[in-house]
């Protein structure tokens, strides 16, 4: 008994020193997938407020308010 024990302390013992490791990489993970993120906003943001695509937009708003009348 005292050995079967023994051997699942061995084990949780191990699960958490490897838990422990890779609580840092998990934040810095998370960091840069909002790194990204806001990088890709920040791109679609100057695509959708350029001039063409600003004034393609109004048009086919304009075409679909239109199409009701």
């Amino acid at each position: 008994m005292y050995k079967v024990v023994r051997a699942w302390m061995r084990v949780l013992v191990c699960r958490a020193r490897t838990a422990r490791r890779d609580s840092g990489m998990v934040t810095s993970e998370y960091a840069m997938g909002i790194v990204a993120a806001v990088a890709f906003a920040v791109i679609l943001y100057k695509v959708v407020t350029s001039g063409e695509v600003t004034a393609e937009l109004q048009g086919i708003v304009k075409r679909a308010l239109d199409a009701g009348v």
